[in-house]
C-alpha cells in the first residue's frame, strides 16, 4: 500500500434506549471535523462517518478501520457518543441500539478498541475520544446511577507500539466529569460542535493549534491548543492524553501566519476577455491584470493575483507566459535577505538593521515570523527592521520566515555576542540606535509587513549618524531600463517590418494571379521587395527577445541597485517588448515557410 492518511469518525446522537440522554453535539461534531480532516491543505485525510450505528457495525466498522495497513500509515479515529462504565469498572462506548443493563452485548467495549489500536500495522494511531461519560446501570433500574470514577485512559494503558512511531489517545473529559455541550440549547438554537471537537477543528483550521509555528501541528501541540481552549470555556472539564511515541507525530498542516485577503473579482468585461477565442484579446486582458496587480488596494490587486494564477494554468503557452512573469513581480523580494551584526557586546543596545521589501504593495504585504527567540523584528513603513537580544553570548545564526500571499522567503541573521567586546557592526543598512528590549520574544510571533501600524512616540536623534558607504547604498543602474528600452525598438521594429512584408506580399499575389501560366510568384515577391523586410523582422524580433532575457537578468542578480520605480519600469518594458517580438516572430516563420514550399507551385 501507498503512504495514506485515513480517518473514521463515528457519532451518536439518537438511541433508542430511554435512560440514554439524548446529545445534540456529534452530529456537528462529525461535519465540522469530516470537513478540516478532509481538507487537502490542513489534514489531508481520507474520512469516513458513521452515524447512529448499532453496535455491531461500530465493532465491524472500527476493526475493518484498523486492518490491512502499511507502516507509513497514518490512522485518526474520533468518537463522539455517550460513554459508559459497567458495574466492574469497564468503559463502553454506546450505540444507538445500546442495552444499559447488558454493555458486553449492545456496546462497543473499550478493551476492544485498544486491541484493535494495538495489533495494526499502521506506523501512526491517533484516537479522540468526546464522550458524555455516565456511570454505570444498576440491574433492573432505567436511569443511570451517579457516576463514580470514570479514568478512560486506565482503558488504554500504554503498550509497547507493534511497528512505527506508536499511538496517543485523547480525551475530553476523565474521572467524574462529563464532556459538557455548553448551554442547554432552545429549539431554535443553531446546533454547534461540543467544546472540545469545536476546540479540535477551529486548532487545525486557523493553524493556530501550530504552538512552535513550524508549519506542522504535531499532536502535543494539539492536545495543548485544546487543553487551554476547553479549560478557558469550562473549568469544570480537563482534557487528558496519553501516548507511546517514537518521535513527532504530524497531524496537519498549519495554516498559522499565512496572509488572507478578501480579492475583489476583477470587472465582467475584463473576465469576458480572458475567455474570448482571440489570442491578442487575451494577451490585452492579461496586460490589464498585470495593471491591476500593481494597484495599492490590496483586494484588487488580489483579486487580478487570482485570475493570472488561473490563467497561467490553463491558457496557451504565449499567454500563460505572460500571466507568470506578471505574478513573478509579486514575490517576496527582501532587500538585503542576509543580515551580519559582527561582533557585539553582551547586554549592548543594538542598532537596527532595515530591510526594504521590493515591489509593489502585494509584493510588500507579508507577515514575518522570527524562527528564533533571540531575534526582534519591527514593521516600518518600507519593510522591516531587525535586531537582536544580546542577553546570552555565542554565535547566533537563524532566519525570519517571510510569507506573502503566493510564496514564501527568509531573512538570515548572523551575529556573535561576546563580554566586554565593543560592537563591530557586519555589513547590512542601518536605522540608528535599537530600543533595550523589554523582555525575551516568542519565537512564535509574527509580524505583519506593509500594514497599518500606530507610529511610535517621537525619539531623540542621535548625535552623530553614520554616513552610509556605497556597500549598504548601492548607486542606481540604468542598464536594465537600457536594455529593456532597446528590446521595445526592436520589437517595434519587427513588427512594423512584419506589415510591410504582409504589404508586399499581398502585392506580389495579387500581381502574379493576373499574369496567367506564365507568371513566377518568386519573381512578383522579388520585385515588390517582400523578402528584405521579412528577413528584418525575424533578425530584429529574435534579438528583442534576447536583449529581453538579458535586461531581466541583471534585474534579477542585481535588484539592490535598482529603484522600485526602474524595476517596476524594466518590467513593464520587457513585457510588452516580449508580447510584440513573440507574435511577430511566429508570422515570420510561418511567412518564410510558406514562400520556400510553395514559390515553386505557383
Amino acid at each position: 500500500m501507498t503512504d495514506s492518511r485515513h480517518a473514521l469518525i463515528i457519532a451518536n446522537d439518537q438511541y433508542a434506549d430511554q435512560g440514554l440522554k439524548k446529545l445534540e453535539a456529534p452530529a456537528q461534531d462529525a461535519a465540522s471535523l469530516e470537513r478540516v480532516l478532509h481538507d487537502p491543505q490542513i489534514g489531508d485525510f481520507e474520512v469516513k462517518v458513521v452515524r447512529n450505528a448499532s453496535a455491531d457495525l461500530m465493532r465491524r466498522r472500527v476493526e475493518s478501520f484498523f486492518n490491512d495497513r502499511s507502516r507509513a500509515d497514518t490512522l485518526l479515529l474520533h468518537f463522539s457518543c455517550h460513554g459508559l462504565k459497567s458495574e466492574s469498572g469497564e468503559l463502553y462506548f454506546a450505540a444507538s441500539d445500546t442495552e444499559p443493563t447488558l454493555l458486553a452485548a449492545t456496546a462497543v467495549d473499550s478493551q476492544f478498541v485498544r486491541s484493535c489500536m494495538s495489533g495494526t500495522r499502521a506506523g501512526s494511531t491517533v484516537l479522540f475520544l468526546d464522550c458524555c461519560y455516565g456511570g454505570a446501570f444498576s440491574r433492573g433500574s432505567s436511569s443511570v446511577r451517579a457516576s463514580g470514577d470514570v479514568h478512560v485512559l486506565e482503558s488504554f494503558a500504554k503498550d509497547e507500539p507493534v511497528s512505527g512511531r506508536g499511538w496517543a489517545v485523547i480525551t475530553a473529559s476523565d474521572s467524574m466529569e462529563y464532556a459538557f455541550e455548553g448551554s442547554k440549547l432552545s429549539e431554535n438554537s443553531a446546533l454547534r460542535p461540543s467544546v472540545f471537537t469545536h476546540a479540535v477543528v477551529e486548532g487545525l483550521e486557523t493553524g493556530e493549534a501550530d504552538l512552535d509555528a513550524d508549519g506542522t501541528v504535531s499532536v502535543d501541540d494539539l492536545y495543548e491548543y485544546v487543553y487551554r481552549h476547553v479549560r478557558e470555556q469550562n473549568p469544570h472539564q480537563t482534557p487528558k492524553k496519553t501516548a507511546e511515541l517514537r518521535g513527532d507525530l504530524h497531524l496537519a498542516h498549519s495554516r498559522r501566519g499565512r496572509i488572507k485577503i478578501v480579492a475583489v473579482p476583477s470587472p465582467p468585461s475584463l473576465q469576458a476577455a480572458l475567455n474570448s477565442g482571440d489570442v491578442l484579446t487575451r494577451q490585452g486582458a492579461v496586460m490589464e491584470l498585470r495593471r491591476r496587480l500593481q494597484h495599492p488596494e490590496l483586494p484588487i490587486a488580489e483579486g487580478a493575483r487570482q485570475h493570472l494564477e488561473e490563467v497561467a494554468r490553463n491558457d496557451i503557452q504565449q499567454i500563460a507566459d505572460l500571466a507568470s512573469d506578471a505574478l513573478s513581480e509579486i514575490r517576496l523580494a527582501p532587500s538585503p535577505d542576509r543580515l551580519d551584526f559582527g561582533l557585539v557586546s553582551r547586554g549592548s543596545s543594538q542598532r537596527k538593521l532595515s530591510v526594504a521589501m521590493q515591489g509593489p504593495p502585494l509584493a510588500r504585504h507579508c507577515v514575518a515570523q522570527p524562527k528564533h527567540s533571540w531575534l526582534r523584528v519591527d514593521p516600518t513603513p518600507s519593510g522591516l527592521e531587525v535586531y537582536v537580544d544580546t542577553a546570552a553570548e555565542g554565535h547566533l545564526s537563524g532566519d525570519i520566515v517571510l510569507k506573502g500571499v503566493a510564496d514564501e522567503s527568509l531573512i538570515h541573521v548572523e551575529a556573535k555576542v561576546e563580554a566586554g567586546r565593543r560592537t563591530e557592526p557586519g555589513p547590512g543598512p542601518s536605522n540608528g540606535s535599537a530600543r533595550p528590549s523589554s523582555g525575551p520574544a516568542d519565537k512564535r510571533d509574527t509580524v505583519v509587513v506593509g500594514a497599518p501600524r500606530i507610529p511610535p512616540p517621537p525619539e531623540m536623534p542621535p548625535l552623530t549618524t553614520a554616513p552610509r558607504t556605497p556597500t549598504n547604498q548601492p548607486s542606481p543602474s540604468r542598464r536594465a531600463p537600457a536594455l529593456a528600452g532597446a528590446a521595445l525598438a526592436l520589437a517595434v521594429t519587427a513588427v512594423a517590418t512584419l506589415v510591410l512584408a504582409i504589404q508586399a506580399v499581398v502585392l506580389a499575389v495579387r500581381e502574379r494571379s493576373h499574369e496567367g501560366p506564365s507568371g513566377n510568384v518568386e519573381d512578383n515577391l522579388r520585385a515588390h521587395g517582400a523578402l528584405t523586410p521579412l528577413i528584418v523582422c525575424l533578425i530584429t524580433g529574435a534579438v528583442a527577445l534576447v536583449v529581453v532575457a538579458f535586461a531581466r537578468h541583471d534585474l534579477r542578480t542585481r535588484r539592490e541597485h535598482y529603484t522600485e520605480r526602474a524595476a517596476s519600469g524594466t518590467s513593464a518594458l520587457t513585457s510588452v517588448a516580449k508580447g510584440l517580438a513573440i507574435p511577430a516572430l511566429i508570422l515570420g516563420v510561418l511567412a518564410e515557410i510558406t514562400y520556400l514550399v510553395g514559390s515553386a507551385k505557383w
